[in-house]
């Protein structure tokens, strides 16, 4: 990464194998990355690293670290969920909540930064509500949630190991995730 390379950071995944949230977050982190911004991934063996988040605690891992520091010199971000039982997952929300370690910086949180959105999900009711609870959240992060979020019903769209899916249509979904905080990003820098 370039000194003067504006940086996207995604977060997203499941723990265990690679799934199809960190393979749809990974297709919108590419489209940034075609925009010309870094890109740094924290999925589901990233976040299943980062022990809950205790806000009493005094002392931070080198992986709370390393994500913190991440999103503070990020210039957007992307969240990834799976709906689970109708919201996001335990692992998302753990890493979204060690964001509060950034409450007394000069930018907190997600502040005015854009932020893609990308749910994924075994049918579309999940989804609808997983993309509405990431948009709650961004915006109690003070962040700004895209105009476009993919949602993605997994009972229809599968992911391959090549970085692609077998509708064109959602894989375009996913790519103006990226191309949208890429391009709202210079607005957010120079607000």
């Amino acid at each position: 990464m370039a000194a003067n390379q504006p940086l996207v950071v995604g977060i997203g995944g499941t723990i265990g194998a690679t799934s199809s949230t960190e393979r749809a977050l990974k297709i919108a982190l590419d489209a940034a990355g075609a925009e010309g911004f870094a890109t740094r991934m924290f999925g589901g063996a990233d976040m299943a690293r980062l022990p809950l988040y205790d806000p009493r605690g005094t002392t931070r891992t080198e992986h709370e670290q390393a994500f913190v520091d991440a999103v503070r010199q990020a210039s957007a971000v992307i969240i990834a969920s799976p709906g689970y039982h109708g919201s996001i997952s335990g692992v998302v929300k753990n890493a979204l909540d060690l964001l509060e370690e950034t409450a007394r910086d000069e930018r907190p949180y997600l502040a005015d930064m854009p932020v893609g959105l990308i749910a994924t999900a075994y049918g579309w009711q999940a989804t609808g509500s997983t993309i509405a609870a990431l948009r709650s959240i961004v915006h109690a992060l003070r962040g700004w949630p895209t105009p476009f979020a993919a949602a993605i019903n997994t009972q229809e769209t599968k992911f391959d190991a090549d970085g692609g899916a077998n509708d064109p249509a959602v894989v375009e979904q996913l790519r103006r995730v990226g191309q949208q905080v890429a391009r709202f990003a210079p607005l957010a820098a120079h607000g």
